[in-house]
């Protein structure tokens, strides 16, 4: 609808034909997408904005191509810009030192909490490559240990000397002898049969919102997020 618009106003004619709709036209589009104002921010057009309207427009060629069956300019000749670079979010040092200040030790879910702190920091590891973790996998002596990333990349991380020490204080609240290296301790029942403690892993979710809450408590005013840490981590 806003490419017809424009379109119909550009070539001062009522009605819209599809064999107007060329590449030159569309060019034009383009160069008007990218000095709109927008009416919210009152500053230009976003590049990820430009190209929500243009994978309309792509679409919609596609529909008349592809459904249709009209002769119609080939969506696949409208190519998307570039996104904007955009900056990761990091916490600093105050603000890192306050989230993993806020835990209740005297809960064993709290120094749990504060072990997940400390290693996804140390290590930047993915939330779902943290709540995949087993007892097994993690080297408390030597403090590193490889780990199965996207694509299937094996690599190894690192432990710090407080994400070890705090892994090991949580390990010895641990009197079970369940598979996973993080547990949930509340929720529904343990399923029946389960012996080695996967119906207790703790699920990404759980972490997620873990995060929240305590970036909360901590009167962090930043969209904190497990990635954040990861982010953090790297910087």
């Amino acid at each position: 609808r806003d490419f017809s618009d424009w379109a119909k106003s550009y070539l001062k004619q009522e009605k819209l034909k599809i064999k107007d709709i060329d590449t030159s036209l569309v060019k034009k589009y383009r160069v008007n997408l990218n000095r709109r104002i927008s009416s919210k921010s009152n500053e230009e057009f976003k590049r990820s904005t430009q190209n929500t309207f243009l994978i309309a427009l792509r679409a919609f060629l596609r529909y008349l191509v592809v459904d249709e069956d009209i002769d119609a300019l080939p969506p696949e000749q409208i190519v998307l810009g570039k996104a904007d670079a955009k900056l990761p979010k990091v916490l600093n040092d105050e603000q890192l030192a306050r989230l993993f200040e806020v835990q209740n030790l005297n809960r064993r879910s709290g120094i749990r909490d504060r072990a997940i702190l400390e290693t996804m920091f140390s290590t930047g590891l993915r939330v779902s490559e943290l709540v995949s973790l087993n007892v097994d996998d993690v080297d408390l002596e030597s403090g590193e240990f490889t780990v199965i990333g996207k694509g299937r990349k094996v690599r190894t991380v690192y432990l710090s000397p407080g994400a070890k020490r705090w892994l090991k204080r949580y390990l010895k609240t641990r009197t079970d002898n369940f598979q996973p290296l993080f547990i949930r301790y509340s929720g529904k029942k343990m399923e029946e049969g389960d012996y080695e403690g996967e119906s207790l892993r703790l699920s990404q979710r759980s972490v997620q919102r873990m995060v929240k809450k305590y970036t909360t408590r901590a009167g962090i005013n930043v969209d904190v997020t497990p990635h954040t840490l990861r982010h953090t981590f790297a910087t």
